[in-house]
């Protein structure tokens, strides 16, 4: 009986060599072919962190947060993260606003569903994700944390002057 199984797992993998051989030999290369550069993964000139943060502050602010900002010190990420407070009966619902603030006022556009607990924007090459907040302690102030995600973290434009570490090359070992 193993004999049989053996041959017949062979006869199967050689029929399947054979049938990648004949598609690609076909038609079916040409769905392989450079179709060139992938289109930008964003439109309109890249904005800046500070930009981005200030926006984000911004909305946060006038809806009555109060925000800390938690810049990324990694060179070749721009992720920059806000911290905010509000009084727990209405964080929520200030949350929604100051996102709803910045659509209007920033020109900031929904980002991708990450379901209802979850909140996005994006503009130009920046992406913001915040998480409704949950009931806090008694007594403390519930917490929100909004993280700032860029796209082409490539670009000299994605990061503020103060945060790129000035880069100094080793001396060569001999």
């Amino acid at each position: 009986m193993e004999i049989i199984v053996r041959g017949g797992l062979g006869r199967t993998a050689l029929a399947a060599v054979v049938l990648a051989v004949l598609m690609t030999a076909t038609g079916c290369a040409y769905a392989l072919r450079d179709l060139g550069p992938l289109p930008p993964r964003f439109s309109g000139p890249p904005m800046a962190a500070d930009t981005a943060v200030a926006e984000m502050t911004s909305v946060l602010a006038a809806e009555g947060f109060t925000v800390e900002r938690e810049p990324s010190n990694v060179l070749g990420r721009c992720f920059e993260r806000l911290w905010g407070r509000h009084t727990p009966q209405t964080a929520n619902a200030a949350l929604k606003a100051a996102f709803a603030r910045a659509r209007s006022q920033y020109g900031w556009q929904n980002g991708p569903d990450m379901g209802s607990e979850t909140l996005t924007l994006t503009k130009g090459n920046w992406t913001v994700l915040a998480g409704l907040p949950t009931e806090p302690a008694q007594g403390l102030e519930a917490t929100v944390v909004m993280s700032l995600t860029c796209v082409d973290a490539g670009t000299p434009t994605a990061f503020p002057a103060s945060s790129v570490p000035e880069l100094t090359p080793e001396p060569a070992k001999s």
